[in-house]
């Protein structure tokens, strides 16, 4: 006898993942609140709304969560686009990426999650090295492409093209991202981040020749 509405595909699955989102949420909020020495599995557990045993069916220790969940942050930076075109203008593409990237530093969660991941930098060396290789350093190296392809066209004049990408990087924090992960200033506003960012960008393409500005 066939059923006329068969179970979904995959339902074992997707209940799996959905249980796993369950855990790293609760895993966060308490990482957050107790820090990692202070965090249990237990208390993990009670945050997540899951047994212990549950919880080590998908996590050996908390190590192992801890590590899941700068994974999961390294992939939420990573679905972020930027557009660096080398057809387009040094200063529509400086402007749009920095603001784009402090929008991204700055937004609602993620100070919380750039302290948990130098919390635990030290602790766990390769989860650092990890993060900063798959998410910074790979950012910074985008940029320097784009800023390559501009010095070949003849639009901008730049010796260390990787150096000239993270600086601009952190003029566009500046004022902006280490007083919001301190928990010093909120979140800054969109005509803040268009301030600070332009200044940036003024300054970088006025040091290196941009024909354009």
């Amino acid at each position: 006898m066939v059923a006329i509405n068969p179970a979904p595909l995959h339902l074992v699955g997707d209940e799996d993942n959905s249980k796993r989102r369950q855990i790293l949420h609760g895993a966060r909020k308490v990482f957050m609140d107790l820090g990692f020495d202070g965090a249990s599995m237990g208390e993990i557990a009670r945050s997540a709304g899951v047994s212990k045993g549950t919880l080590y069916v998908y996590f050996a220790d908390k190590n192992r969560l801890f590590e899941a969940i700068v994974e999961e942050e390294m992939a939420d930076q990573q679905k972020v686009a930027f557009n660096f075109d080398p057809e387009r203008d040094v200063h529509t593409t400086l402007r749009e990426f920095g603001q784009a990237y402090i929008r991204l530093l700055c937004r609602p969660g993620g100070g919380s999650a750039i302290r948990t991941v130098m919390a635990i930098a030290e602790r766990i060396p390769e989860v650092g090295s990890r993060f900063y290789s798959n998410v910074v350093a790979h950012t910074i190296a985008r940029l320097a492409a784009y800023l390559d392809a501009r010095v070949t066209a003849g639009d901008l004049e730049i010796e260390d093209r990787k150096l000239a990408a993270s600086q601009f990087m952190m003029a566009c924090q500046a004022s902006l991202f280490l007083p919001f992960v301190f928990q010093a200033s909120p979140a800054p506003s969109a005509e803040r981040i268009a301030e600070v960012v332009e200044s940036a960008t003024r300054i970088r393409t006025e040091e290196t020749g941009d024909k354009a500005v």
